[in-house]
């Protein structure tokens, strides 16, 4: 409506507050149907770019989850078994002698003259005891053997005297059997009393501590002063002494290895804190039988060790040279359990799995060597997953990627 129309209707004109006229409305409609467009324009390609972003996700997941469902794996070719390897086994060096050393006397310890590490020789003196109850009993056993002794000299001489008067009828033979009877017993008793002596002498040369065998001091228990008590019940060991050249290493065989050695054969030992230097032994008793709760067979292997590096009680290993038992050998994590048996994965040229039944000859740890059910042109997947079904489709991992897994399995 124009001004004039407005003035007849009453109308006041369209003005500001500072009395500047408005514009018209059809200016206003314009400009607010511009505003709506725009609005709706920008609400559009929200929705686009959120159809586009839908769209181009989708892709991605469908990418993902097609390239998640192709399994990659490892695969190695079996290498062929020379049994030229070594089956390690646990052991421990002993000396080849060794022995506490106990007191046969009661007494105190007076003097110790070896100490622990001390290498001493056969019938060395290692310690001194103080027996003075062994002193006394030899002495009174000496006394009394004296005192027999004189007795003895009267009753020989009475009983000569008395067989010239038997000769001469002067006296019963009665008598002369009492004489008799006497002499022999005052002999008796004078052999029984240098039995008690030479036994107290024995006992008293036990106040001398020696050693029974060369070797090397391990063990000093007691000191000056201690109150040491004869046996090996109750006691304490005095002294341990230890033969450490040469040395024995015993090691516990397992059954499935126990055709593989002979008495004889040669071993290399090993100890971890001497890098790089083996030794060299032989293998000098076998056990007749089987450890029943153990299932293994116990072996004895004589080692030299003339210069003292090897210490006895050390832990070892000893390396047993192996008998291949197959011509063909896998790594030990190529191995499958399955409720059927043993099993190992093949991929064919199509990558297509195939689950062979294996016989394993021997389980060497690390490898296998395996009897029959795979060919030595096979490809052998390494570290399987439990998953992996016969038929799965596969892709191998290229070899520059399949080396480090290899490092690390």
């Amino acid at each position: 409506m124009t001004e004039k129309t407005h003035a007849s209707l009453a109308i006041p004109a369209r003005e500001n507050e500072d009395g500047h006229a408005l514009p018209p409305r059809n200016r206003e409609w314009k400009r607010a149907r511009i505003a709506v467009w725009i609005v709706l324009a920008v609400l559009a390609a929200g929705a686009i770019r959120t159809v586009v972003a839908n769209i181009l996700q989708n892709r991605s997941v469908a990418d993902t989850t097609r390239l998640n469902a192709v399994q990659y794996v490892n695969v190695v070719t079996p290498t062929q078994a020379d049994g030229s390897g070594n089956t390690l086994l646990p052991g421990t060096l002993r000396g080849y002698v060794e022995s506490p050393i106990f007191a046969r006397a009661t007494g105190y310890l007076l003097h110790w003259y070896v100490d622990i590490g001390a290498h001493v020789k056969q019938g060395q003196l290692l310690a001194d005891l103080d027996t003075p109850e062994i002193d006394q009993e030899l002495a009174q056993a000496v006394a009394q053997r004296d005192q027999i002794n004189s007795s003895l000299a009267l009753a020989k001489s009475s009983y000569e005297r008395w067989q010239q008067l038997r000769q001469r009828d002067a006296v019963s033979q009665q008598e002369l059997d009492e004489r008799q009877s006497t002499y022999t017993q005052d002999v008796a008793n004078l052999a029984a009393a240098n039995a008690n002596v030479q036994r107290l002498q024995q006992l008293e040369s036990f106040k001398r501590i020696i050693a029974p065998f060369a070797g090397v001091v391990t063990q000093r228990n007691v000191d000056v002063g201690d109150l040491i008590d004869a046996g090996s019940g109750t006691s304490r060991a005095l002294f341990a002494l230890a033969q450490s050249d040469p040395l024995r290493v015993y090691v516990q065989l397992p059954q499935a290895y126990a055709e593989n050695v002979k008495v004889g054969q040669d071993v290399i030992v090993t100890q971890a804190e001497l890098p790089g230097k083996p030794f060299h032994g032989t293998i000098t008793h076998m056990s007749g039988a089987i450890d029943v709760p153990t299932r293994s067979l116990q072996l004895e292997i004589r080692l030299p060790n003339p210069d003292g590096a090897l210490r006895p009680g050390a832990y070892v290993q000893v390396a047993v040279p192996a008998v291949a038992h197959a011509d063909i050998m896998v790594p030990g994590n190529a191995l499958l359990f399955r409720a059927e048996g043993p099993r190992i994965a093949v991929v064919d040229g199509n990558g297509v799995v195939h689950l062979r039944k294996v016989v394993i000859a021997q389980d060497l740890g690390q490898s296998l060597e395996i009897e029959s059910g795979i060919e030595a042109s096979d490809k052998v997947i390494i570290n399987p997953s439990d998953s992996l079904a016969d038929g799965d489709h596969v892709q191998i991992t290229p070899p520059s990627a399949s080396h480090g897994n290899k490092g690390t399995s």
